[in-house]
């Protein structure tokens, strides 16, 4: 039984790997994301051309079958999302990460998306409405925006700055409506029959504010001509407002990249990768149970796809790779090392290291050999094709050796 929970487990955990948005790196995950992309293009494609009658009469046989195609795939999307919750939303546990999902707006759009599709078939007096639902589904669309940086970094300043556009429309909202009850107390009595009330007023603002009017309804008075030119300019620096915020919400955001990449650049930290053994003394630890020197950082694992982070309570595992960083220590030069791979012709090959005269040249820090790390010890040989990690003094390297770049 614990054999079976395990399995399900983890097939649950390979399949929210999957659904989940993927790294350039991880070709499955990326794969399901275009796939996605795919099937909803796709989709609202066919919703575009099944209202040409031109194109239903003549395709419609087909257009109906693609239909049925990507809305079945997006129920199984559905599905995979329901059965994966509780990885794609780890924070609540057990049964709340499922309900989190189901009322996140993602999921509901990701229901609506086919649940419309399959309704008629249980409830058939209701198919016309249930039609009109299926409109939701290009919200799926906002899925795309998440696949992609650039398309994220809109919806991103769109959040940072939600406060001040809700002001900026609130503010366009009482002027709209001012502007209404203005124009129609100085309009109506001239022509009652487009002024009729308050809200003809309003569909005169928003023609005005938002746009140069439509001409189906506009002041006659010299009153409500001199009112409707003060209030057309209010517009257009009422509108502004909210395209200013998004300019500085990009600005914004693209001086910060750019202090990002400032700082990248200035911050003198050095990160090395390495991989445990099962023999390793630190297998089977927990990150909290690490002797780690002061300045040293375990800063991330590791394990197959997954790039896990090292809190107190992590245990370890063969296999696992670990990132580990460490701040370059004040007032010392920068280490410098090089990578060189003997040759055939090497005077090295073949000697012990002890041998080697190199004492006041450079030391060896490593030894390479078929894939495998091994330290430099006195009685280590070296050989044709050997990978010396060197730490130089001066500019030596040893003849008939290619120099790698570390």
């Amino acid at each position: 039984m614990d054999a079976e929970k395990n399995w399900f487990g983890e097939l649950r955990r390979k399949i929210a790997h999957v659904v989940d948005i993927g790294s350039t790196e991880d070709v499955p995950s990326r794969a399901y994301d275009f796939a996605i992309t795919a099937i909803i293009l796709v989709n609202l494609t066919v919703a575009v051309l099944s209202t040409f009658d031109s194109i239903n009469s003549r395709y419609g046989t087909l257009l109906d079958t693609l239909e049925s195609v990507t809305v079945a795939l997006f129920a199984l999307d559905y599905i995979l999302r329901l059965l994966s919750a509780k990885y794609l939303f780890p924070r609540p546990s057990g049964f709340r990460s499922l309900l989190v999902y189901i009322f996140s707006f993602a999921g509901i759009i990701d229901l609506l998306s086919f649940l419309p599709h399959y309704l008629p078939f249980f409830l058939p007096a209701g198919a016309v409405a249930f039609r009109m639902f299926r409109v939701i589904r290009i919200f799926r669309l906002f899925r795309i925006t998440a696949y992609y940086d650039s398309l994220s970094a809109i919806t991103g300043v769109l959040s940072s700055k939600r406060q001040q556009l809700l002001s900026s429309v609130f503010i366009i909202l009482v002027l709209m409506l001012a502007s209404s009850l203005c124009m129609y107390s100085v309009e109506h009595a001239a022509q009652p029959e487009v002024f009729q009330n308050a809200f003809s007023g309003i569909w005169w603002s928003v023609s005005t504010l938002l746009t140069v009017g439509y001409g189906d309804i506009y002041p006659i008075t010299p009153l409500g001509k001199a009112l409707g030119t003060v209030i057309t300019f209010l517009g257009v620096g009422m509108v502004a407002i909210p395209t200013g915020i998004i300019s500085a919400g990009f600005v914004e955001q693209y001086s910060r990249m750019q202090s990002n990449a400032t700082m990248a650049q200035e911050q003198d930290v050095h990160f090395i990768k390495c991989r445990l053994s099962g023999k390793d003394d630190w297998t089977g630890k927990t990150v909290r149970e690490l002797e780690l020197p002061e300045g040293v950082v375990l800063a991330a694992v590791h394990r197959g796809h997954d790039v896990l982070i090292p809190d107190g309570t992590l245990k370890l595992e063969a296999d696992d790779v670990l990132v580990i960083g460490s701040d370059a220590q004040p007032g010392t030069p920068p280490v410098e090392l090089r990578k060189v791979v003997l040759l055939e012709k090497s005077p090295w090959n073949g000697q012990y290291i002890r041998d080697l005269d190199i004492s006041r040249q450079c030391l060896i820090v490593m030894v390479k050999r078929n894939g495998k790390l091994l330290p430099p010890k006195g009685s280590t040989r070296l050989r044709a094709g050997d990978t010396l990690l060197l730490h130089t003094k001066e500019n030596a390297v040893p003849p008939h050796s290619t120099e790698l770049t570390v």
